[in-house]
């Protein structure tokens, strides 16, 4: 055999299966790129919903596979069909996780199991959430099962709390609208390693009315089933989070804080070469000219607005933001998805257009992590999910916090409580306080404040995915103790 079919045949393989949905594809794929940096033949699983977007966005040399040794592969999900640009419905993904997917992806390891040209895998990687589609299949196999929680640990110890909330008798809701009042306020003070919780910081699940509601008990469940793993993999650092951290290293056997993964990459770019590089994984095809533009703006002039791939908002919501916006008088880049607002096309007020002609940029998907790094960028506002939080503190960029769903509530949190680097904006939106807090962060002396507090951060994401820093040094010790077996 000549040295390549031997290195070929002896390479770790990891089948890496992200949930369907942009953000925990990202978080992934980021993963599977420092697998493959470090030796490994990868499969990387999509659904074949994501797997049709990912070609449109990304263009045909993206399905061919760029690189031989790290294959792009699909089931399918069991889903109806539905619009090719939009995202799918949240809780029926969760019930094909749980219900569906564990066949196709039982069928999809045994056959890469009898094929001659690629290395008997090895390990599941999977995304912490799909866990009961890969755990049988891990079991079934006898392949370690590794997960990643692309959470932070708070919310992923925030989410092994949801039955104890219905078991205190605190939810679910009836109505969600008691959270505004007293009882969103309501001491949740029982969290191992989280201190000052109220119930409005808990993950967005237990909001749900109806006891036997599935996305609430889907995530319950998934929270509970972490011992499932052979390791466990939470994207943050240890700076960040020490006492959480701390707590779930007792609850959850060979625990690994390995983040913010986009460093560790950035890290990796630049010192040597580095193969999987330009393999990228956006549903949406992304916009650089926003780019140009922010190099025309001065230093720390402009706010960012960016909700994400999923959250939505009322047309009332966008007309306020976007007033308000206007009101604020300060430079913006905001980006809005052709389905940023529910059930309704995406049209601004002509007020907004005239007013912000010269001061803003609206864009279509844009390459965030160049943007916060981007030196115009003063502030984001953002829905809170933890690709754009972590993103944000590697940047030392401050945010504005509109939370809407899952795990946001509680990153908002600590954001603002325990990092000390947002400021909270009210669910309802109204223009005032949107122009508000707008001026406040990118002007005021709370806002300063915050963009220091920031900047430390930033320094401490560095210094963790340094060459021997611990989310470095923490993912070297998953590949000795479990992936190296």
């Amino acid at each position: 055999m000549d040295s390549a079919g031997f290195e070929s045949a002896t390479k770790p393989h990891a089948v890496c299966i992200p949930i369907p949905a942009q953000s925990h594809i990202s978080a992934m794929l980021k993963l599977a790129k420092l697998l493959h940096h470090k030796g490994f033949h990868i499969s990387f699983v999509n659904n074949e919903f994501n797997h049709r977007r990912l070609a449109r966005a990304r263009g045909l040399e993206f399905t061919n596979g760029m690189l031989s040794d790290f294959q792009f592969l699909t089931i399918p999900d069991g889903l109806p069909p539905s619009d090719e640009d939009a995202v799918q419905d949240v809780p029926m993904l969760c019930g094909s996780a749980k219900n569906y997917m564990v066949g196709p992806f039982g069928d999809l390891v045994l056959s890469l199991g009898s094929n001659p040209s690629v290395p008997p895998v090895t390990c599941i990687v999977s995304d912490g959430f799909m866990t009961f589609t890969t755990s049988p299949v891990a079991s079934k196999f006898g392949l370690p099962l590794i997960h990643l929680f692309t959470i932070p640990g708070c919310a992923l110890m925030a989410g092994k709390q949801l039955r104890a909330l219905g078991e205190n008798g605190l939810a679910p809701l009836t109505d969600e609208s008691q959270l505004m009042n007293g009882y969103g306020n309501t001491p949740i003070d029982w969290i191992p390693g989280m201190k000052n919780m109220r119930l409005r910081d808990m993950p967005h699940f237990f909001r749900i009315s109806g006891s036997d509601d599935a996305l609430l008990n889907f995530m319950a469940d998934t929270c509970h089933k972490t011992n499932d793993a052979t390791a466990t993999i939470v994207h943050t650092f240890e700076a960040l989070e020490p006492d959480v951290l701390h707590a779930l290293s007792s609850m959850i056997p060979r625990i690994y804080v390995v983040g913010p993964l986009h460093l560790m990459i950035n890290r990796i770019t630049r010192e040597k070469s580095f193969a999987s590089k330009h393999i990228e994984c956006n549903l949406l095809e992304e916009h650089d000219e926003c780019l140009h533009w922010l190099d025309s703006k001065e230093p720390k002039s402009v706010i960012y607005l960016n909700f994400g791939s999923i959250a939505s908002m009322t047309h009332q919501q966008l007309v306020e933001f976007a007033m308000g916006l206007a009101n604020s008088n300060q430079c913006f880049l905001w980006v809005l998805r052709q389905d940023s607002v529910n059930g309704d096309a995406t049209i601004l007020p002509e007020e907004f257009v005239e007013k912000t002609r010269e001061k803003g940029f609206l864009s279509g998907w844009c390459p965030q992590e160049k943007v916060l790094d981007h030196p115009s960028i003063g502030g984001f506002l953002t829905h809170c999910g933890w690709n754009s939080t972590i993103e944000s503190l590697s940047a030392g960029v401050p945010m504005l916090c509109w939370p809407c769903f899952g795990d946001q509530p509680t990153n908002c949190k600590y954001i603002c409580d325990d990092w000390g680097v947002g400021l909270e904006m009210d669910g309802n939106v109204k223009r005032d306080e949107v122009e508000r807090l707008v001026r406040e962060l990118m002007e005021g002396e709370v806002g300063k404040k915050m963009r220091r507090r920031a900047m430390e951060w930033k320094k401490m994401a560095e210094e963790a995915t340094g060459e021997k820093g611990s989310s470095s040094m923490n993912l070297d010790k998953l590949l000795d103790e479990v992936l190296s077996k």
